[in-house]
């Protein structure tokens, strides 16, 4: 007999009650979880709410060959990573699904990828929706965090550096790069595509950064459309202009085998890094870098992170570009960038 909507919830979305009460936070938040018209959560005086919603369609944000354990990774993980550049704590989550049909092996794989990264980052699935329609995930996370002390995009401020979050001993692209492997526009090696594939397809959320960022960086915001683009809503927000020494960008070994131009194009404009980018003090350098070792002892046995200085904030002038690229020496550079957009055609 086929599996009907709440058989679904129950079987595959509904864990026992001591799950959902947020592992490793202070009295657990959740009152109230999956099961009622409404989740309940209980707020901690003296901290403020951080939400964020991020969907993901299929075609759109991941292809119909990604496996079901790294699509349920995927969906929280960049809904996590919002949270991460606010410096925030995971709390709880919902997640509203569309499905074309009642496929259990599917089902059974998208929650173990899902609720695996949900326990590592203690966070509780709360609520939510099903029904019949085209693959899409549909993610809303709380958090939480001290009131006053959220990094926002607007605090950023000339002579301030200009970092950027990668996975230690990579850098960033490599989705984009493993995307135009997919497009078959490029060819990698085996271990080389499963390197790049598994940068596109089981993104890291950056929280313990986030939260060791807290009163440190001046503005943040994580790398999801590209870093050229997302940086121009901090230098919006902030009243900035930027510039970015484009040889000091992360660069992974995978990604370096590519010529000059498509490294920078993909590290500049590839999109789906889901890293931090995010600015500080200029005599900052030493606690940033002690930020991230803090992040990685947070988490010893996970992903490790590093952080690389690659530019600095400037003045705004009315009739200048916000952003300004350049090489080692100083030169300037004219790079066609551009970032990714929804209602743009792939």
């Amino acid at each position: 007999m086929a599996l009907g909507e709440f058989d679904l919830i129950t079987k595959y979305f509904t864990r026992p009650a001591r799950a959902s009460l947020g592992a490793g936070l202070p009295g657990g938040h959740t009152v109230l979880g999956v099961g009622d018209d409404c989740a309940l959560l209980q707020p901690v005086p003296g901290r403020q709410w951080a939400v964020s919603t991020d969907m993901l369609v299929e075609g759109r944000h991941f292809l119909s060959t990604v496996r079901p354990e790294r699509l349920g990774h995927k969906a929280l993980a960049v809904n996590l990573s919002d949270l991460a550049a606010c410096g925030a704590d995971p709390v709880a989550f919902t997640l509203a699904l569309a499905l074309p049909r009642v496929d259990e092996a599917f089902l059974a794989g998208l929650s173990q990828g899902l609720f695996a990264l949900a326990d590592a980052h203690g966070i509780a699935l709360v609520g939510g929706d099903t029904t019949a329609g085209p693959l899409n995930l549909c993610i809303t996370v709380f958090g939480e965090l001290p009131a006053g002390q959220a990094l926002r995009r607007d605090g950023a401020r000339a002579g301030d550096a200009l970092w950027v979050s990668h996975p230690a001993g990579g850098g960033i692209g490599d989705a984009r790069l493993a995307l135009e492997v997919f497009r078959g526009t490029l060819a990698l090696p085996g271990a080389a595509f499963e390197r790049v594939r598994q940068a596109m397809e089981l993104p890291q959320p950056r929280l313990d950064l986030g939260r060791a960022l807290r009163g440190l960086a001046t503005a943040a915001i994580d790398v999801s459309d590209g870093l050229a683009g997302d940086l121009g809503h901090i230098l919006r927000r902030s009243g900035v202009a930027a510039e970015i020494d484009v040889d000091a960008l992360p660069i992974s070994a995978d990604l370096a085998t590519l010529p000059l131009a498509l490294q920078r194009e993909y590290a500049l404009a590839g999109g789906d890094d889901y890293e931090l980018l995010f600015t500080a003090p200029a005599e900052a350098d030493g606690a940033v870098r002690a930020a991230a070792e803090a992040a990685n002892a947070a988490r010893p046995g996970g992903p490790a992170v590093a952080v690389r200085r690659i530019g600095r904030l400037t003045a705004a002038a009315p009739a200048g570009p916000a952003l300004r690229l350049v090489d080692g020496s100083g030169q300037a550079l004219a790079l066609a960038l551009r970032g990714f957009d929804h209602f743009a055609t792939p």
